[in-house]
């Protein structure tokens, strides 16, 4: 079990809670950061050992790099990859 957890906790980093996320909540769709390694299949076996749901769908998308000003000097943010978890009507995750 403590593989188990030691691999999720590399492929889901934590849910994305941002204004447009929390909207999409009603429709049951859950916006996560993820290793930029992890694919579909990884993504929806580490959702079900930690939230015990099982997603319908999964979508997979890009963050870009975005350059930033801070105090003064330029740098980058970087970027990396969400996955979109799309659960069945009745199902839900709690963050606490």
């Amino acid at each position: 079990m403590i593989l188990l957890n030691h691999m999720t906790s590399n492929i889901i980093k934590n849910p994305r809670i941002t204004e447009k996320a929390s909207n999409s909540f009603d429709n049951n769709v859950y916006v996560f950061d993820i290793s930029t390694r992890a694919n579909k299949t990884e993504i929806k076996k580490a959702i079900f050992a930690i939230y015990k749901v099982k997603p319908v769908k999964i979508n997979v998308l890009p963050i870009p790099h975005k350059t930033v000003m801070s105090k003064g000097k330029p740098g980058t943010r970087g970027g990396g990859k969400k996955a979109l978890v799309y659960l069945k009507k009745g199902d839900k995750i709690e963050f606490v």
